[in-house]
């Protein structure tokens, strides 16, 4: 059973079951829909009469995307058949079909590297307003090399813009949204939803009941501390899959709950491809060794370089990546085993500065992985 599965036949309520993770995977799924023009917007930055006046209006339900003149440019991200497939299921679904949409929020900005848009969900209960709720999503990375270099920039020198629209939606919208609030994302968006959780107001937090990770990176090493997860460590709800890669990425104090996929390697990263089994998904013990090996290597890896070269090495493997003819960072990611090699074809039509930058780092990759290969293979004897 999968994702598809359960929103076909997810036939309770809201009030007759809780929000859970998968429910919560599916609408940070939709969150890859481009609401422009039909979800209202939100004016999170106006004044708060601007604010109010955009709550009052009326709000968007999931048919209202069913729209012949806007549908063939609604889907974005890595899985784009997927999420219009999924916009049918909550359509139909007794479950979803019900939910207000409000609130969108996009940004999209090549100069500045940034790449944000967030949707809110809110469930009105026929049994009172105790029973409301929000869901605030957070959109994952899309198909872009803006995007994706966004991710990188995390690394690099964090908090980055994305990171700060979070933090500042949630807190701005929470004040117009009923009581019980959940927050989250999937890869990008599911770092954004904690980050945003992290630095809210302690009034809003307080009103968080659950935050939900779906496979997001981690931060850089050193950019937050155990102490400022105390606050929302009971909250979390991190979910990653089996050959996790994005999910692997930098440092996170909290413990995943591991998912089984139908998929292998990258294509795990879909949420489309996890296991579920009634209410819940299929969980298993422990990450594969591959996962591991992405993590060991990665903070190998990035511990190697200094702070002056791992800016210069990011701009120099995204100009490689856009000389690379890849018509997008998606065709790159399953490109599979090809992907060193179109790297490093693109890598040698660069100019001598991004070479002199982006060589020796690929050596200190290979050495790191070196290490991390022989590591694994101690552990074995």
């Amino acid at each position: 059973m999968d994702l598809f599965d359960y929103l076909e036949t997810a036939l309770d309520d809201f009030d007759e079951r809780p929000l859970g993770p998968v429910d919560s995977a599916a609408l940070s799924q939709f969150c890859m829909v481009r609401g422009e023009g039909v979800i209202p917007a939100a004016l999170w930055r106006g004044s708060a009469v601007e604010r109010l006046r955009a709550w009052a209006s009326r709000p968007a339900r999931f048919s209202d995307l069913l729209q012949a003149e806007r549908f063939d440019g609604l889907f974005c991200g890595l899985a784009p058949e997927g999420v219009k497939r999924e916009l049918a299921a909550l359509v139909a679904s007794p479950r979803f079909r019900d939910l207000e949409l409000r609130d969108y929020a996009s940004c999209f900005d090549e100069a500045e590297r940034v790449q944000f848009s967030a949707t809110t969900f809110v469930w009105r209960s026929p049994a009172g307003h105790d029973r409301d709720f929000a869901y605030i999503g957070f959109r994952g990375t899309d198909d872009t090399f803006t995007g994706w270099r966004e991710n990188f920039d995390m690394a690099v020198d964090p908090p980055v813009p994305a990171q700060r629209m979070a933090a500042d939606y949630l807190a701005s919208v929470a004040r117009y949204l009923p009581r019980r609030l959940y927050v989250g994302g999937h890869s990008k968006g599911g770092n954004l939803a904690t980050y945003a959780a992290l630095r809210a107001p302690e009034d809003v937090r307080a009103r968080i009941e659950c935050v939900f990770d779906h496979d997001g990176p981690g931060f850089k090493s050193g950019f937050l501390g155990e102490k400022d997860f105390e606050c929302v460590r009971g909250l979390i709800h991190r979910t990653v899959p089996e050959e996790s890669v994005v999910g692997m990425l930098m440092d996170t104090p909290i413990e995943p709950h591991v998912v089984r996929s139908s998929a292998r390697g990258a294509e795990q990263h879909s949420v489309f491809t996890w296991e579920v089994n009634g209410d819940d998904f299929v969980y298993v013990d422990e990450l594969s060794p591959s996962a591991v090996f992405t993590h060991e290597l990665m903070d190998d890896w990035l511990a190697s370089l200094t702070p002056e070269e791992t800016p210069r090495v990011v701009d120099a493997l995204f100009r490689a990546l856009e000389a690379s003819g890849a018509p997008s960072m998606g065709a790159v990611i399953f490109s599979g085993a090809d992907m060193p090699a179109l790297i490093g074809e693109a890598a040698r039509n660069l100019d001598q500065e991004s070479r002199d930058a982006l060589s020796p780092a690929l050596g200190k990759l290979a050495a790191s992985a070196a290490r991390a290969g022989a590591k694994g293979l101690s552990e074995l004897f």
